[in-house]
């Protein structure tokens, strides 16, 4: 089976033909969906989906380009959907400098907040990096405590280093498929097998060939076999890995060192 560790798809966007979606995904030989929920209602709503349907998993946190509204009361239910079992990891959490409807001090603020709930509940946390990538890094190196997992990773091969060398997990997206990926297929060829997850990002970010579609879990077998070319593995082995990879990194607690 295929994880698709990355999909808003209880976002209002793809939420109302929620049925179609997970159907198809399935059909497409999608086995598990970390559903990833930036607000309370898009928890509440892959909480019942998870109740009812173990293929998913739930990660909630704020991103950064929300904080400029969030208030106690939000911290304190964010907390508290956190220390639920169907929760298994903070996110997406993390920098964003590319829009500028929040400040940085704020966005650090917010991050470091979020980073000191997942080590004190020994969950991982998944970032959100865009254009901050030095601060993104010198934020986690101070002051995380657990393992996590980088969304969407388009960076260089030296931010890889310095992302394994943390003990985290590189996950890309649809933009590996892209024709103008430029150097992102030469980078996630040096990544280990035993490190990398994909992802759909949905309703963002549609693979190739596929691009200018709203995109969902079932068009992650692009990225996937994008994934498996540049590896050189078999589809049955990067299936069996990156299970592996998830059920480490989600299932078997997450304290580094």
């Amino acid at each position: 089976m295929i994880i698709d560790t990355h999909a808003h798809i209880t976002c209002d966007a793809l939420y109302a033909r929620k049925e179609e979606v997970i159907e198809q995904a399935k059909a497409a030989g999608v086995g598990r969906i970390l559903i990833v929920c930036t607000n309370a209602a898009e928890g509440e709503r892959a909480l019942r989906l998870a109740d009812t349907d173990d293929m998913f998993d739930v990660a909630i946190g704020f991103h950064p380009c929300d904080l400029y509204d969030v208030e106690e009361s939000d911290w304190q239910r964010l907390e508290a959907m956190l220390a639920l079992p169907q929760v298994v990891a903070v996110g997406e959490i993390g920098l964003d400098y590319h829009w500028k409807e929040v400040d940085k001090d704020t966005q650090k603020r917010g991050f470091i907040r979020q980073i000191e709930m997942a080590n004190a509940i020994g969950k991982p946390v998944s970032i959100h990096m865009r254009e901050a990538t030095r601060d993104t890094l010198d934020v986690l190196k101070k002051h995380l405590h657990v393992s996590g997992i980088m969304h969407c990773f388009n960076g260089s091969e030296e931010t890889v280093r310095e992302i394994l060398d943390m003990g985290m997990y590189i996950s890309v997206g649809g933009p590996l498929t892209f024709k103008n990926a430029r150097g992102l297929p030469e980078v996630i060829k040096s990544v280990p097998l035993d490190r990398l997850f994909v992802e759909t990002d949905c309703p963002y970010l549609t693979p190739h060939p596929h691009r200018g579609k709203q995109n969902e879990p079932k068009y992650i077998v692009h990225t996937f076999a994008k994934l498996c070319e540049l590896k050189e593995t078999t589809v049955a082995q990067a299936e069996a890995q990156m299970l592996e990879n998830y059920q480490r990194l989600f299932r078997n607690g997450c304290a580094s060192s």
